[in-house]
């Protein structure tokens, strides 16, 4: 195939209409229907937080929460958040630095930074539904998440320093 035409063929992309809400903002946006969140958040919303990475969803570095649930964005197309409410990094950070982060910060546990959203996200789901989990629950809730430079130490230190501020404050 030449270039012209497969050029030609990105413009005959057929589109929708997709509505649903975006770290609280309603959004309605025409996209190509073959796009998936992932590049939604990147490409028309400019949340670059989300990382793309594995693109099959096994690394978790595009981990965002839809309706509440963890979720892998690479997998996700676009029909399927039609209505959805989607929580991404950004919105974790959205007024000031989030104590997840923040443990994160003085753990150390952000090695190169490049699995860190999807930790977080990873994170945030477990610690919204079990306030003081155990190692292995935090284990089994990072599971879906890889961190390529072997930082687990660290993040495992920062979720232990995490549960300690919010069990003192």
């Amino acid at each position: 195939m030449s270039i012209e035409n497969l050029s030609s063929q990105t413009k005959n992309t057929t589109t929708i209409l997709l509505n649903c809400f975006i770290n609280d903002n309603e959004i309605v946006l025409e996209v190509p229907a073959t796009y998936r969140l992932v590049d939604i958040l990147r490409k028309k919303l400019d949340l670059t937080g989300t990382k793309i990475s594995c693109e099959v969803g096994r690394c978790g570095a595009c981990s965002v929460l839809m309706n509440g649930n963890l979720v892998n964005s690479c997998l996700l197309m676009a029909y399927q958040i039609q209505g959805s409410s989607i929580n991404t990094i950004e919105y974790m950070s959205k007024e000031s630095m989030n104590p997840i982060q923040q443990a994160f910060l003085e753990e150390g546990a952000l090695q190169c930074g490049y699995c860190t959203p999807g930790m977080v996200m990873a994170l945030k789901s477990l610690l919204s539904t079990n306030p003081s989990p155990s190692l292995e629950e935090i284990e089994i809730a990072l599971s879906g998440n890889l961190c390529r430079c072997t930082g687990y130490n660290g993040i495992i230190r920062a979720v232990s320093r995490y549960i300690e501020n919010s069990q003192s404050s």
